[in-house]
C-alpha cells in the first residue's frame, strides 16, 4: 500500500515499510527466504570470522578503522546518506579483499579510489556470454567485480537481485568471458530472457561506482 508520510524503513507488528521508484509503501511482513546455499552460508561464516577478528584488534587499530569509517559514505534504502562505524568499515574492506582473493588486514588502509569503467558491451546468447569493457586492460592492481542476476523476463526494467559471479585478475584485458561461470550458477542462458549485470572496479579493499547494464539473450 502506497502512503504519504515520514520516511520509514523496517518492520513492526507484522508490517514492513520501504520505498521504490514510485514512493513509499507498506506491505505485510514476510519472513525472508533462507535457501542455505553455499554462498549464503559462506557469507554468514565470514561475518562470524569478522566479529572475532574485530574483537582481537587493539584499541589503536579499532580507532583507525573508526576514522576510516567516517570517510566512507553510503546511501540507505530511503536515499539518505550515512557514514560507517569502525566495524562496518573493517567488514567492508576485508570482505572485498576476501572476494578478490587478497589477504585480510588488521590495520585500516588509506582509501583507494579505483577508476570506474568507461563503457561495457555485452555479448549474450545461449552459447556465449562475454563483457567487453574500457578502459582495457584495467589499471595496475585493479580487478573487476562482476555481479549478475538470475534470468528475468525480457520486459523487466528493474532488478535488485545482483549476485557476485566472479572477480577478474588484476590488470585483466577485455573481454571478461563468463558463460561457464554463469551456467554453473544459474543454468544456461535461455533465448528471450534478460540478465542484469553490475560491474565494479576494485583495488586495495575498495570498489568503484557500479556500472549497470542488461541484455536480452539472443
Amino acid at each position: 500500500m502506497k502512503y504519504l508520510g515520514d520516511p520509514s524503513s523496517g518492520s513492526y507488528q507484522g508490517k514492513t515499510a520501504s520505498r521504490n521508484r514510485f514512493g513509499q509503501y507498506i506491505r505485510t511482513r514476510a519472513a525472508p527466504v533462507q535457501p542455505r546455499t553455499p554462498f549464503q552460508l559462506n557469507q554468514r561464516a565470514r561475518m562470524t570470522t569478522n566479529a572475532a577478528g574485530w574483537r582481537g584488534l587493539s584499541d589503536a587499530q579499532r580507532a583507525g578503522w573508526t576514522s576510516l569509517g567516517g570517510e566512507i559514505s553510503r546511501t540507505d534504502s530511503l536515499g539518505q546518506s550515512y557514514t560507517m562505524n569502525g566495524f562496518m568499515a573493517y567488514c567492508s574492506v576485508n570482505n572485498n579483499k576476501l572476494d578478490a582473493g587478497d589477504s585480510v588486514v588488521t590495520d585500516a588502509p588509506a582509501i583507494v579510489t579505483p577508476g570506474d569503467l568507461l563503457t561495457a558491451t555485452v555479448t549474450l546468447t545461449n552459447a556465449a556470454f562475454s563483457i567487453a569493457y574500457t578502459a582495457t586492460p584495467l589499471a595496475t592492481g585493479v580487478r573487476l567485480y562482476i555481479f549478475v542476476s538470475p534470468q528475468q523476463s525480457a520486459g523487466r526494467e528493474f532488478n535488485g537481485d545482483y549476485r557476485l559471479l566472479s572477480v577478474t585478475a588484476a590488470a585483466a584485458a577485455s573481454p571478461a568471458v563468463v558463460l561457464t561461470a554463469y551456467t554453473a550458477r544459474f543454468g544456461a542462458p535461455v533465448t528471450g530472457n534478460r540478465i542484469f549485470i553490475s560491474l565494479q572496479t576494485y583495488k586495495g579493499g575498495f570498489k568503484g561506482s557500479p556500472f549497470n547494464v542488461s541484455q536480452v539473450v539472443a
